[in-house]
């Protein structure tokens, strides 16, 4: 049946909010094709909405309300009431032609409500609780977009989205800290002897550098496990996840070239060239089936985090 004339808006809104606002995320969407391109920009419009009304100015209270309104017209458009928000009649058809399951699109926005709650974790564990949240949880809907059929395609694509929550988190460390969020754990800032006020500095201590070279190395052990998803998704959808995955290991690269220092100005990340760099690698096939199977710098200390399980839904 043709598109209504509201989906087509709808679709326009988020592809133009992916656009604008998705920047790594938007060069793997180009990737895909037409339909699963456009049901993840439908997810990512969702998605930064939720963000958005967790990080904007106003009270608590106000924010509560607002990611509780969100909720309840999440609901709503599931049920086919898609009224209330431009996003909504494309991210309730994606839903319905990829099955994806809603309790993703819920822990979601568990996860920005998590930051009007928690400024510090005082572990990783926890740290990790909120990673599923925001970034593993959108693995999941991922994949359904990207097709799958292997029964350890979610848990690897769990892990995927924590990696690249975890690279966020080692980029934007000042950002965060300008808006009073520490989204690193307490207890090993405390082992590594690290103050707040070193975080809060505009260049790393040697301390903070191999503070924050153990983070990294987490997060590359969530990529080393998360990279395994590839030849798992429909090979429609392979050259869009690598490239996915490169862009946002290559900032860790960036980040250990800088001998680890993610506080000095500007964030660490890849140019406009190289991320279109890979995007024609990508397109064009010229991209190493076997590339995250090699490991970078000879022997590394392991930070650990990535073997405990922890199952989504």
């Amino acid at each position: 049946m043709p598109e209504s004339a509201a989906l087509v808006s709808s679709y326009d809104h988020c592809r133009s909010v992916a656009r604008r606002a998705a920047r790594n995320f938007y060069y793997g969407f180009r990737l895909l094709p037409r339909p699963k391109g456009d049901a993840l920009c439908a997810l990512y419009a969702f998605m930064r909405r939720a963000d958005d009304l967790s990080d904007e100015p106003g009270t608590l209270e106000a924010k509560r309300a607002g990611l509780a309104a969100w909720r309840a017209q999440l609901d709503a458009a599931l049920a086919g009431d898609t009224a209330s928000h431009p996003a909504w009649p494309a991210l309730a058809d994606a839903v319905a032609c990829y099955s994806i399951p809603p309790r993703y699109l819920h822990d979601l926005i568990s996860g920005t409500e998590m930051d009007l709650d928690t400024a510090e974790y005082a572990t990783f564990d926890r740290l990790r609780e909120y990673c599923y949240r925001v970034a593993g949880a959108v693995g999941l809907c991922c994949i359904h977009v990207f097709g799958f059929s292997h029964p350890e395609a979610p848990e690897r694509a769990e892990r995927l989205g924590i990696a690249f929550q975890l690279t966020n988190i080692l980029r934007d460390v000042p950002r965060d800290l300008l808006l009073g969020r520490v989204y690193l754990p307490q207890d090993e800032i405390a082992r590594f002897g690290i103050t707040r006020g070193e975080l809060s500095g505009s260049q790393a201590s040697s301390m903070a550098r191999e503070f924050f070279r153990f983070q990294l190395e987490r997060a590359r052990d969530f990529f080393r496990e998360g990279r395994t998803l590839i030849p798992l998704v429909d090979e429609d959808s392979r050259a869009a996840l690598w490239a996915l995955a490169r862009i946002y290991s290559g900032i860790l690269d960036k980040i250990e070239a800088r001998n680890y220092d993610v506080l000095s100005p500007p964030a660490a990340g890849l140019s406009t060239a190289e991320k279109l760099g890979i995007l024609m690698r990508a397109r064009f096939g010229f991209w190493p089936k076997d590339e995250f199977n090699q490991e970078r710098g000879g022997s590394r200390r392991r930070a650990g985090g990535a073997g405990s399980s922890r199952r989504a839904g």
